[in-house]
């Protein structure tokens, strides 16, 4: 087995320059059980990123296992061109727990591409290239996702045939509605949205696409019913409302099922990926009949679907059904916000706690400002990774410090893990 020392060399020899490891000192993965993951050296790590909300329910969850192990022995692909039951089950599962009424489910191999088929629906549906996003987005790689993002970190390109508008959203520490409660920050978004359109409007604008909490953005969160009063507004301009649950869903957020539950709206279309299939290339769309099939032209998808994903996310949503994760996800993030808050109040270095649920993070600035620091925040996160414990990193200036421990963490595992947390924002300078 090489060496992690060599498999960064090599890393950085053939691979593009646009991608970089997350550590100063990369780590290398070659193989996990449960919340842990083991570096090619032997050594033990608890993983609370899961590679960025990925894996979900374990490293080598066993029922995850066996499902793709039975399905790789039976046939591993197909497309959307034949019939096979694992997809179309899959699709009945996920539009069962959607809550969106009489649902057509589409899956796709990545978060990008589901939100390419949103925006590919909504500006078709409404014959408009107009879209409305929010500030502090992020929804992915692709042409189309790029277009509707707003992460200056994350942007790479600002060529599209799309007319993009951004709105004010959830990121309030930076907000120019900081200072306002709930529902006042509430009404102020809410009178942006109407005096853009009122401003900008060419003839309708086709959708608004959101992250119920902003996952790259820093797990930037509005309050509930934010979107519930948005919709409002979405509604009486026949505007489309896209829900991106690519971080959010699946019960993450312990509250609810889905991030779009908190604010009183169904969605038109949700959007999913990573933690569905714990791991494996899977991802999709579910939206209302009349909007998914307003396509007239033939499409298919060869990788969306394939049996060997969907069976991996038939065995990941009935192991997350069934385990009842979703309490899980409320029980343990409330016992990290119970150790959390009051070392992240104390600190003159963190500005602000926030998340719900197993995704939570807390953001970075010189002591007692607003002024990002992301030297503190890299050194913080190779502190903990020396300490034995994965976090993962984001928001716009990269000072955050993301938390999203699997949605079947231990009590006891969560405990180690604030330990350590806890051991090293308190060493900061």
């Amino acid at each position: 087995m090489a060496a992690t020392a060599e498999l960064a060399e090599r890393y950085r020899a053939i691979m593009p320059s646009f991608i970089s490891p997350l550590y100063e000192k990369p780590l290398s993965i070659d193989r996990g059980e449960g919340s842990y993951i083991f570096d090619n050296e032997g050594n033990r790590y608890l993983d609370f990123f899961g590679g960025i909300l990925t894996t979900m329910i374990g490293h080598a969850n066993p029922v995850v296992t066996e499902a793709v192990r039975a399905q790789a022995g039976k046939v591993m692909h197909t497309s959307t061109l034949y019939l096979n039951e694992e997809m179309i089950s899959f699709a009945e599962e996920v539009a069962a727990v959607s809550g969106i009424p009489d649902a057509r489910v589409l899956f796709t191999t990545s978060g990008s591409e589901a939100n390419d088929t949103a925006i590919l629906l909504a500006t078709n549906y409404r014959k408009s290239n107009q879209v409305l996003a929010m500030r502090n987005s992020y929804h992915g790689r692709s042409l189309t996702a790029q277009a509707i993002t707003s992460h200056r970190a994350w942007s790479t390109t600002s060529h599209s045939g799309l007319d993009v508008h951004f709105v004010q959203g959830g990121y309030r520490l930076r907000s120019p509605f900081a200072g306002l409660d709930d529902s006042d920050f509430t009404d102020a978004c809410v009178a942006d949205l109407v005096q853009l359109i009122d401003m900008v409007d060419a003839g309708g604008f086709s959708a608004l696409i959101a992250e119920p909490i902003q996952g790259v953005g820093g797990f930037a969160l509005p309050p509930d019913g934010f979107f519930g009063a948005m919709g409002k507004v979405l509604a009486a301009e026949g505007i489309l409302f896209i829900s991106d649950e690519v971080q959010t869903g699946w019960g993450r957020t312990g509250e609810h099922f889905w991030g779009y539950e908190a604010h009183g709206i169904v969605p038109d279309a949700i959007t999913f990926a990573k933690g569905v299939g714990n791991g494996i290339t899977l991802a999709g769309i579910v939206a209302r009949a009349e909007l998914m099939n307003c396509l007239t032209r033939n499409s298919i998808t060869t990788f969306g679907g394939n049996p060997l994903s969907t069976a991996a996310g038939r065995a990941t949503l009935r192991y997350v059904l069934e385990n009842d994760l979703q309490a899980n996800a409320a029980a343990r993030g409330a016992q990290m916000r119970e150790r959390l808050a009051p070392v992240c109040d104390a600190s003159p270095h963190i500005a602000e706690l926030r998340g719900k649920g197993l995704m939570q993070a807390f953001e970075i600035c010189h002591p007692d400002s607003i002024e990002p620091d992301a030297a503190a925040t890299a050194a913080l996160l190779e502190r903990t990774k020396d300490l034995g414990v994965l976090v993962g990193k984001g928001g716009l200036y990269g000072n955050v410090i993301r938390i999203t421990p699997m949605l079947n963490v231990t009590e006891a595992e969560m405990e180690t893990g604030l330990d350590i947390l806890v051991a090293a924002i308190e060493t900061m300078d």
